[in-house]
């Protein structure tokens, strides 16, 4: 990996935690929309990229590992309380463990989607910027997942200094990811395992953010949410062409 590419890991969650000192109000709608585009994107570059990928390979029983990739998230998100999806649920009182709970699982979940990075293009036979759609993909959700966090810490009257801190430890966990990835430059089969896992992960947050209506009454997404699904998903399509 390039240093830009480091750099744009962890500038997207700075930057989308940064905005939310900024606008300390929840604009929830404008949230949900940054969250709709990415989860679209996320999940047609998954179904376009990343599921071909891991299926091309002769490691066995791959489709448990996305399904393992699943399970983790599904727990993570035990910890992490929604973050990824843009929840914001504050506790009644600033907790230092509350914080430690949801600072890992989207450490562990950030470190895990970062090991498959430098390596990936081993998997397209030295097409340099393969795995450029990948990396969009992670910085897509990223940014808006930060901008959650922070906004999570303030309504729960954390102190700013340590919002900021927890800001910069989740910023670093993808590059972290990448960098040991590359050093423990890991075989095909290994990489497609590793890569099966973030596929996994993908799949349970895109179309958790997809398929979350905005009127659990009527059981309708608004036709502003469905614009943003349909951009995400046509970039993603026309990334095929790139």
């Amino acid at each position: 990996m390039h240093i830009w590419e480091y750099l744009l890991l962890f500038l997207s969650v700075i930057g989308g935690g940064g905005l939310a000192f900024v606008f300390q109000r929840s604009n929830k709608q404008m949230l949900q929309m940054v969250l709709s585009f990415g989860g679209a994107y996320i999940l047609g570059i998954t179904v376009i990229h990343l599921l071909p990928e891991v299926f091309s390979g002769t490691t066995e029983h791959i489709g448990l590992y996305i399904l393992l990739g699943f399970i983790i998230q599904l727990l993570l998100e035990q910890l992490s309380v929604g973050v990824e999806h843009g929840h914001v649920h504050p506790p009644h009182q600033a907790r230092a463990s509350f914080a430690v709970q949801v600072m890992l699982g989207l450490c562990i979940h950030a470190f895990i989607e970062g090991l498959p990075l430098s390596s990936y293009e081993l998997l397209h036979a030295g097409h340099d910027h393969s795995h450029n759609h990948l990396l969009l993909g992670i910085v897509l959700h990223k940014a808006p997942a930060a901008f959650a966090l922070v906004l999570l810490f303030i309504l729960s009257n954390f102190d700013k200094r340590i919002t900021w801190i927890c800001l910069f430890i989740f910023g670093i966990m993808s590059p972290l990811g990448a960098f040991i990835g590359e050093s423990l430059q890991l075989s095909i089969d290994r990489l497609q395992i590793v890569l099966a896992i973030v596929v996994g992960s993908f799949l349970h947050i895109a179309t958790t953010i997809i398929f979350e209506v905005d009127n659990t009454s009527h059981h309708k997404l608004s036709w502003k949410k469905m614009l943003a699904v349909f951009a995400g998903l046509g970039i993603a399509v026309g990334s095929m062409y790139i």
